[in-house]
């Protein structure tokens, strides 16, 4: 399995999710800039990041203009192919924009930037990069100020009904809690997919907890789980 991670201006965390994904869990990553259009080197097998960071300056809504890059239009195809591909923080905001995902991020219920650990546990065993850490909660780091997810509630339902449901904050414990919210996300969700279960967007950072170094493997779980059910 390869992956490529997107590289957008005002991305800041595209290195981190390179170094975590070669130097901690031993891949295959490429380097891929906003203004390539060229994906041929991956296979409907392969994987495409988008990290965090501040595309564009964010000075729209968040991801609005990103969606609009030339690189994006070939991630949208290799999606549309089943190609996997993963957007976290900014990189949700992004999927979100360009319509591969439903719903949209809010600033967060505070008007405060965030940036903390928290809780998150999936129920979903229906997909590949949730199915080996179902049941438990894992500790990942958030960073942003527009992470509150939203959608209507017609649109909530059908996530919860087709377990496009990945992650929900929870407090150490597991439990679904209200105090365990950092943003004010609708029924304290934290990630989804798409119906075909190949395009994933969360708001935690899990390439940020790969590594004994950073204190916190939990997100090399994330990755590990995506990898082995590939």
């Amino acid at each position: 399995m390869k992956f490529g991670v997107v590289t957008f201006p005002g991305s800041n965390c595209d290195q981190d999710m390179i170094d975590a994904l070669r130097n901690d869990l031993n891949q295959d990553v490429i380097n891929l800039w906003h203004k390539e259009k060229d994906l041929s080197m991956f296979s409907t097998e392969d994987c495409i990041l988008l990290p965090g960071g501040f595309s564009y300056g964010d000075y729209l809504r968040c991801g609005a203009i990103a969606k609009f890059s030339p690189m994006m239009q070939s991630v949208v195809e290799f999606a549309k192919k089943g190609g996997r591909v993963i957007g976290v923080c900014n990189g949700f905001q992004i999927l979100c924009e360009a319509g591969l995902l439903p719903g949209a991020l809010l600033k967060n219920q505070n008007q405060q930037f965030v940036c903390k650990n928290i809780f998150m546990k999936s129920e979903n065993t229906h997909t590949s990069i949730t199915k080996e850490v179902t049941g438990r909660p894992l500790m990942i780091p958030v960073a942003h100020g527009e992470g509150r997810y939203y959608a209507d509630e017609a649109t909530l339902d059908g996530l919860f009904a087709n377990n496009q449901v990945l992650f929900r904050y929870c407090d150490e414990f597991g439990n679904i809690v209200d105090s365990a919210n950092p943003n004010g996300a609708i029924r304290n969700i934290a990630g989804i997919c798409n119906k075909e279960r190949n395009v994933f967007g969360m708001m935690p950072h899990p390439e940020r907890a790969t590594s004994e170094v950073l204190g916190n493997r939990d997100g090399q779980l994330i990755f590990q789980s995506l990898i082995n059910n590939n």
